[in-house]
C-alpha cells in the first residue's frame, strides 16, 4: 500500500483551494490603484484573477536578429534603444518613433497615437520587441510592436521564454499584471481540483493546479494551448450543469401530461394539410410526439431555416392536445405572425375539428372576453397570440403546451409567465434564426434540439447582391421594373425616424454601429420613393412603433396588392409571406446581423417567380463588415452563414443571442472547442442523470465550483427545495 498523505499537507491545500475565494486584496502589490484596475476588468477575488486567461502569448523563447528577421513574418528581437523621438505629421497625430540596433543591423519601431512610449523607452534601454517586420525608407520596421524594457543586457538571455500578455486596463501594466498573477499562483496555486478525477483522465486533461501555472506562464505556446482547454472545458461543462439544473427547477413538483400522440385530431391534421411532411418534418414530428406522450415535461427548440416548415410541424403537436382533452398556447414575437399563423394553420385547424381564437393588442374587448370565457371553461383548444396571453384575465382550463416562436425575443420572465399559466406545460421553442450547433447547445444544454435543413417547397429562390450607395439606381430600377411585371417590393432601413440615435440597431457590434455616416431611416426613405424615386408607385410604411392595428392595415393593403413598394424595418424580418413580392431592397446593410439579414432576404423569391435582394453600403471591401455580405451573397445556406458569423464575432454577440440569460463564455472558443462543447453537453446530461443536485461526494467539489460561476440557479433551488 503506498502511503497516505500527510494530514497537514493535505489541510494546507485545502485552505489554498478555499483562498481563491478571497479578495485580491490580499495579494502582493494589489492595493489602492491596481485593486481598483483590477476591479475595473471584473476581478475582485483571487479566482477571478487566476481565471483571467492571457489573450495571447509572445515567443521570445525563439529570437530572430534583425538581420534574419523576414520581412512579412512575425518576429521577436532583442535590441538597444539609439533614439526616441516623438513626431506629429498630422495635429492630432503623434507618432513614437523608436531606432534600434543590434550587432547586425538597424530596425525602426514605430507606435502610433501611444505617447506614453516615449517615456517608458529611453536611449541606451534594452528592448525585446515582437511583431511584423515590414520593409519602408531603406530599413525593416515594426508598427505598433508589443515590447518590454529588459533591465540589463545580462538579463537578455533570461528574457527568452514564452510571455504571457493578458488583458489590462489602464493603470495596470501587462507587465505588472503578470508580476501579480505570478504571486498569486506561488501563494494559492497549487488547489484542490474540482473535477472528478476519473473524469478528467477520460478526457485527457491537465489537473486544474497545473493548467493554472501552464496558461499563465507556459513552457511553450503548445502547453499553453492544452492548459486552456482544461479551463475552458470546466467553463463549458459549468454552463451546461447550471442549465440542467435550471431545467430541474422550472420542472420541480409539477406533474406531466402523457399525451394521446395517435389519436383521430391528430390523423384528421395530417389529411388535412396541403401537403406531405417530408423525412425531414416527419421526424420533428416523431420527436415532438414522443416527448409530448413520455412521462416528463418536453423542453425541445425546433430549428428551422427560412421556409423549411415549422409551423406545419407545430400544428400536429396542437392536434395531439385536441385529442388528449388540453389546451395549447402559441405566442409569436409581433401581432403580424401571429396573425399570420392563425390565417395558415386556422383552416387546417378546422378541418381537423380543433378549435381556436386569436388574441393580440388590437383584439376587440367583445371578441377578447369570448376567448377568455371559452379558454377558461376549456371549450377552446388552441389560442394563438401575441404577449396579450399574457393578460391575467387569460386563463387556461387545462394548458399542456406553449408554442412560443423566435423565442429569444421574448425575455425569460416572459417565456416563464406563459408556462406557469400550466402546470408541467410542455414547451415547443421554434427559430428560423440559423443557430450553429456548438452555440445551440452552449446557450440552451437543458434543451432537446430538432432540425429541418431543407425547404420543402424552396419556391423560385432569390439572388443576392452587394452593391455601393452610388449604385443604388440598379435597385430602384429593379423596383420599377418588378411593379410594371405586377409584382412588389421592400425597403428595409436600420432606423424608424431622422430622430433614432441608432444605439438601439440590430445585433451588430459596437464597432459596426459607430461606422461614419447616419443610418437610413424608414419614414425618410418613405418620402424619399413617393417625392423623388418612384412617385408613380403606391408606397406605405410598417415599423415597430406602430400600433398592433395599424400595423395589421399596413400589412393587409401590401398582402392584398394595394401597396406595391413597402418601406419596413426589421418587423418583416419573421414570418411575412407575400409571394408576390420579388425585390428587397436593405439600406446600410452593413448595420443589421448577419442573421437577420439572411431573414429579411427570405421575404422575397417565395414564389414562382425568382426574387432579388440588393445590400446596399459603404463598407470597404476587406473589412468584416463587407467580408458578412459578401458571404451572403455567395451561400443561401443558413447554417453555413450562422457558422461564419460565430468565426467572425464573438458568441455572446451572434444572431443576437446577448440575453442570454448573462450567461458569458470568457476563456471557451465555441468556433475552436467544438469537441469540448459536445464533451461538455455529454459529461453534464451523464452527471445530472446519476446525481441531478450534485450532492455525492463525487461531485461536491463541483457543484461548489456551479454554485460559484452560477449561483443565482443554485439560489433558487435552495429557496425551492
Amino acid at each position: 500500500m503506498g502511503e497516505r498523505p500527510a494530514i497537514p499537507l493535505a489541510a494546507e491545500r485545502v485552505q489554498r483551494t478555499c483562498a481563491l475565494s478571497d479578495s485580491v486584496s490580499r495579494l502582493r502589490y494589489v492595493k489602492g490603484a491596481r485593486e481598483e484596475a483590477l476591479a475595473r476588468l471584473g476581478i475582485r477575488r483571487v479566482r477571478d484573477l487566476l481565471l483571467h486567461v492571457p489573450n495571447r502569448y509572445l515567443d521570445f523563447s525563439r529570437m530572430e536578429k534583425i538581420a534574419r528577421a523576414d520581412v512579412g513574418t512575425d518576429a521577436t528581437i532583442v535590441v538597444t534603444v539609439d533614439r526616441v523621438q516623438v513626431k506629429r505629421p498630422r495635429p492630432r497625430l503623434q507618432i513614437v518613433e523608436l531606432s534600434v540596433m543590434d550587432e547586425t543591423g538597424v530596425l525602426i519601431a514605430s507606435f502610433f497615437r501611444q505617447p506614453w512610449v516615449a517615456e517608458q523607452v529611453h536611449k541606451g534601454d534594452i528592448v525585446a520587441l515582437s511583431g511584423k517586420v515590414t520593409f519602408g525608407y531603406g530599413f525593416k520596421q515594426m508598427r505598433s510592436p508589443f515590447f518590454e524594457v529588459v533591465a540589463t543586457a545580462d538579463q537578455a538571455a533570461d528574457f527568452a521564454r514564452v510571455l504571457p500578455v493578458h488583458p489590462v486596463t489602464e493603470g495596470l501594466s501587462a507587465s505588472w499584471m503578470r508580476r501579480i498573477v505570478s504571486s498569486a499562483l506561488a501563494d494559492v496555486g497549487d488547489v484542490c481540483d474540482w473535477l472528478p478525477a476519473s473524469l478528467a483522465a477520460r478526457r485527457r486533461l491537465m489537473s486544474l493546479g497545473r493548467a493554472l501555472r501552464e496558461v499563465h506562464f507556459p513552457k511553450t505556446v503548445a502547453s499553453a494551448g492544452v492548459a486552456r482547454r482544461r479551463l475552458a472545458y470546466d467553463e463549458l461543462l459549468c454552463l451546461q450543469l447550471a442549465l440542467l439544473t435550471r431545467r430541474q427547477i422550472e420542472l420541480s413538483g409539477v406533474s406531466p401530461t402523457c399525451h394521446v400522440t395517435d389519436g383521430p385530431h391528430v390523423d384528421a391534421l395530417l389529411a388535412a394539410l396541403p401537403f406531405t411532411l417530408t423525412d425531414e418534418q416527419r421526424a420533428a414530428v416523431d420527436d415532438i410526439l414522443a416527448d409530448m406522450a413520455a412521462p416528463r415535461v418536453m423542453n425541445r427548440l425546433l430549428l428551422g431555416d427560412v421556409g423549411t416548415g415549422k409551423t406545419a410541424v407545430a400544428a400536429v403537436a396542437l392536434a395531439a392536445c385536441a385529442d388528449t382533452g388540453t389546451q395549447a398556447a402559441v405566442m409569436a414575437p409581433t401581432s403580424v405572425l401571429a396573425r399570420q399563423y392563425a390565417d395558415k394553420l386556422g383552416p387546417v385547424l378546422d378541418a381537423a375539428h380543433v378549435s381556436w381564437a386569436l388574441v393580440t393588442g388590437s383584439t376587440p374587448s367583445d371578441e377578447r372576453s369570448k376567448t377568455e370565457t371559452a379558454a377558461r371553461d376549456g371549450r377552446l383548444t388552441v389560442v394563438f397570440g401575441t404577449t396579450a396571453l399574457l393578460s391575467e384575465a387569460l386563463e387556461f382550463s387545462a394548458l399542456s403546451l406553449v408554442v412560443i416562436d423566435e423565442q429569444h425575443r421574448f425575455g425569460v420572465d416572459q417565456r416563464a409567465a406563459l408556462r406557469r399559466k400550466g402546470a408541467g406545460a410542455d414547451l415547443l421553442a421554434m427559430t428560423a434564426t440559423p443557430i450553429p450547433r456548438t452555440l445551440a447547445l452552449s446557450l440552451y444544454g437543458d434543451v432537446d434540439l430538432s432540425r429541418i435543413r431543407r425547404r420543402p417547397r424552396a419556391g423560385a429562390g432569390m439572388t443576392t447582391r452587394v452593391i455601393p450607395p452610388d449604385s443604388l439606381d440598379l435597385a430602384w430600377g429593379a423596383i420599377r421594373d418588378a411593379a410594371a411585371a405586377g409584382r412588389q417590393a421592400y425597403v428595409v432601413c436600420p432606423l424608424v425616424d431622422d430622430s433614432d440615435d441608432g444605439s438601439a440597431l440590430d445585433d451588430v457590434p459596437e464597432q459596426l454601429r459607430a461606422t461614419q455616416g447616419r443610418p437610413r431611416s424608414a419614414v425618410a426613405t418613405l418620402e424619399q420613393l413617393r417625392s423623388q424615386i418612384v412617385p408613380e408607385l403606391a408606397c406605405d410604411l410598417v415599423h415597430g412603433r406602430m400600433s398592433a392595428a395599424e400595423k395589421d392595415l399596413a400589412m393587409e393593403r401590401f398582402r392584398s396588392g394595394k401597396t406595391q413598394v413597402l418601406v419596413a424595418t426589421t418587423v418583416v424580418e419573421v414570418g411575412v409571406d407575400v409571394p408576390n413580392a420579388t425585390v428587397m431592397v436593405v439600406l446600410d446593410a452593413d448595420r443589421f446581423g448577419l442573421a437577420t439579414l439572411h431573414q429579411l432576404r427570405g421575404r422575397v423569391g417565395r414564389g414562382d417567380v425568382p426574387g432579388t435582394v440588393f445590400l446596399c453600403c459603404a463598407a470597404k471591401r476587406g473589412t468584416t463588415a463587407r467580408e458578412r455580405l459578401d458571404a451572403l451573397e455567395a451561400t443561401s445556406d443558413g447554417f453555413e452563414l450562422a457558422e461564419l458569423d460565430l468565426r467572425l464575432r464573438h458568441e455572446g454577440e451572434v444572431l443576437g443571442y446577448r440575453q442570454s440569460g448573462g450567461v458569458s463564455l470568457e476563456i471557451s472558443d465555441l468556433e475552436g472547442d467544438r469537441d469540448l462543447v459536445e464533451w461538455a453537453h455529454e459529461d453534464a446530461r451523464e452527471i445530472a442523470d446519476a446525481d441531478p443536485r450534485l450532492v455525492s461526494p463525487l461531485y461536491r467539489a463541483l457543484a461548489l465550483e456551479v454554485r460559484d460561476r452560477f449561483g443565482a440557479y443554485f439560489e433558487e433551488l435552495e429557496r425551492s427545495s
